[in-house]
């Protein structure tokens, strides 16, 4: 309690990069006993899964009743794929949002140390579908873009959120 909330904000901070520090040092570790195949297989089962939990988790902590997009998007900003990241863009309108990584620290890292691109997108939509799911059902989540997609050099990653069409029969 003698901290400052600056102070806390930066602990907080700190935590969250360690967990991150934590996945991606399994998926290394993962990816060379096993390839990278294997690893993204079990990274995308255990980001599907987290996404459902943390969407729940921040739903409680933030006290968010409503269920459309731009209060999804709103916890989305608070989660942690995106609350320790400014390089992130995000276009809010009532019945769709667009999200987008300029600049993916993971993939710089994996650049640094001469690895490959990670084809993340099996992970990241796996995690962000099922994220927005838990929200509402009615969010449909669409990749424009995403590695191993070719992608411009100032843009990793594009999500679009929209509402599903009703199907008529």
């Amino acid at each position: 309690m003698e901290m400052s909330k600056g102070e806390l904000v930066e602990l907080l901070l700190a935590q969250m990069r360690n967990l991150w520090a934590v996945d991606g040092l399994y998926f290394l570790g993962i990816e060379e006993r096993h390839g990278t195949e294997s690893a993204t297989n079990i990274d995308g089962d255990v980001w599907r899964i987290m996404g459902k939990i943390e969407a729940r988790r921040l739903k409680e902590t933030l006290k968010v009743d409503d269920k459309d997009i731009p209060t999804m998007i709103g916890a989305l900003r608070h989660s942690s794929w995106s609350l320790d990241s400014e390089n992130k863009d995000v276009a809010v309108e009532t019945d769709v949002a667009i999200f987008r990584n300029t600049a993916c620290r993971v993939q710089q890292t994996r650049a640094k140390k001469g690895l490959s691109e990670f084809p993340c997108k099996r992970v990241r939509l796996g995690y962000l579908k099922s994220f927005a799911e838990e929200f509402n059902p009615k969010i449909e989540v669409k990749c424009n873009v995403c590695p191993p997609d070719e992608h411009p050099e100032n843009l990793w990653c594009e999500w679009e959120f929209s509402y599903r069409k009703e199907q008529t029969r």
